[in-house]
């Protein structure tokens, strides 16, 4: 498709010039209109946030989001241009964008009285129609709306009152675009202030000289609750100004969490098949939802996603290490690979007094455990629910489902797993347990002959047993023991990280 080259061109071809907000409402109906995602890319979203951004998209508002970290705001924040026209006419190097049938700027509006309709335009393409600035404390207003600039205003021997002496801030150079604020508290009050005029009246006035230019401009803020207090404030008279405040949270489902960690996570590792059993997918996502309501984290602070996806990318790197080493041919993750994921949880949860008394690593271990015995309990029967009114038949069944592995252990026998066993060697150490390969086939749809994950699930079994407090466990040096609980307990050692706490 040709585009216009002058202004006159422009209006001979019936060319409609809209502001940027009925830009994005008329994009928005059509791609509701249309089907298909809003926004690909965010889970979870789709009855609780996305509703209240489209009705303030239809109803022209500018926009405050407001949530913990790692809950996508800065991604619907970058997604916003998708709703702008592909292309959008500009008077030819403006700083500004002008609107060729109506410049705002003394440049653009001298050029239209001097030349007309010759004027040149030039296409401006929706990604140069969006900015973003994250919000710090040396953030100044010359940074955001603009300031004389006196080495300008020399050159072009202008006086300091004159327009063609200002340097434009970003907000102006975003005219007839999005611009975004990220982390807005962290703006000092008196720069909050100097956005009063765009919000309300869509102008800039620089310097306090009389020079007022209207901008066309759509401002989207995002905002932690806990920057409120912690790192800064939100002014109320910018927070009234704000026309629509919509709050994001989590993934309220393993499923859509599992759907975000996939999405984001890397797990395509080169030259070797990956396979991440669900329940191992499960047991990570299940760990943030736990440390999300522990009372050893600071719930103010959150567990952002980035948490989990730094956990199961360290989990499936320890399981690729192991293939490296055996020269195996997939990279599967075992339960003895859970420790690893430690460094890409302990620098992501923030703790409270207790929890830093405890540490960030026997805190961490708590919630792998709890995560754990949570998963387990989707898989298999609960090793400690009770059952009332059962009949004689029911109850040796419940009794005998892991008493023969209870017992095995209980007649001195114990386990041994290192995280850089052999696959032959893992599996013949595991069978080793009478009645585990029993029971696991019984509950896991995973076909024997698949010897990588049908052993990962194997001790998945026993771990269920442990943190249900069947089994001893110890771990040395990523060496893991599975040993009687009742021999344990009167050593002092073996309990699960949960009982001691």
């Amino acid at each position: 498709m040709k585009h216009a080259s002058t202004i006159g061109e422009l209006r001979k071809s019936g060319y409609q010039v809209q502001s940027v907000k009925d830009e994005v409402r008329n994009n928005l109906i059509r791609k509701l209109q249309a089907g298909g995602p809003l926004l690909p890319g965010i889970v979870g979203y789709d009855h609780t946030v996305l509703p209240a951004l489209v009705n303030a998209i239809l109803a022209k508002h500018d926009v405050l989001l407001l949530g913990l970290r790692g809950q996508a705001k800065s991604r619907i924040v970058r997604l916003l241009p998708t709703f702008l026209d592909e292309y959008v006419s500009v008077i030819k190097g403006c700083e500004i964008n002008d609107n060729p049938f109506k410049p705002v700027c003394r440049r653009c509006t001298e050029l239209v009285k001097q030349s007309g309709d010759e004027v040149e335009i030039e296409w401006l393409h929706r990604d140069a129609r969006f900015s973003e600035k994250l919000a710090t404390p040396d953030v100044t207003i010359a940074d955001l709306i603009g300031d004389i600039d006196p080495i300008k205003a020399a050159t072009q021997r202008l006086h300091y009152a004159h327009e063609g002496a200002i340097h434009f801030g970003i907000i102006p150079r975003t005219n007839r675009g999005i611009f975004a604020i990220n982390e807005l508290p962290d703006l000092q009050p008196r720069i909050q202030v100097g956005l009063f005029n765009i919000m309300e009246e869509k102008d800039i006035q620089i310097r306090g000289f009389n020079i007022r230019i209207p901008l066309d401009v759509m401002i989207v803020f995002t905002a932690n609750p806990e920057d409120y207090t912690n790192r800064g404030n939100l002014i109320t008279p910018l927070k009234d100004r704000i026309d629509s405040q919509i709050i994001t949270h989590y993934p309220r489902t393993l499923q859509d969490a599992i759907a975000i960690t996939e999405q984001e996570a890397w797990l395509q590792r080169n030259g070797r098949e990956m396979k991440i059993p669900k329940y191992f997918r499960e047991i990570v996502e299940q760990i943030a939802f736990e440390a999300r309501k522990s009372e050893f984290v600071d719930q103010k602070s959150g567990v952002s996603a980035r948490f989990t996806i730094s956990a199961i990318e360290n989990l499936v790197s320890n399981a690729e290490r192991r293939a490296i080493l055996l020269n195996d041919l997939f990279v599967v993750p075992r339960i003895c690979d859970l420790p690893h994921a430690l460094p890409g949880m302990t620098g992501k949860v923030e703790l409270v007094f207790e929890g830093e008394q405890e540490g960030p690593v026997k805190v961490s271990k708590a919630l792998i455990g709890k995560a754990v015995k949570e998963v387990f309990k989707n898989y298999f029967p609960d090793p400690l629910q009770r059952r009332t009114k059962q009949t004689a038949e029911s109850r040796q069944h419940d009794d005998s489902e892991y008493a023969i592995i209870v017992r095995w252990f209980e007649a001195g026998n114990r386990v041994e797993i290192a995280d850089d066993m052999p696959l032959e060697a893992y599996l013949r150490e595991l069978d080793r347990v009478k009645g585990l390969r029993e029971t696991t086939k019984r509950h896991m749809n995973i076909p024997e002959s698949n010897s990588y994950e049908f052993a990962s699930a194997m001790e998945f079994v026993l771990d269920g047993l442990h943190q249900s407090s069947k089994l001893a466990k110890d771990e040395v040096d990523h060496v893991t023991s599975y040993k009687d609980m009742v021999g344990s307990i009167f050593s002092g050692r073996g309990k699960s990280i949960e009982e001691e706490f």
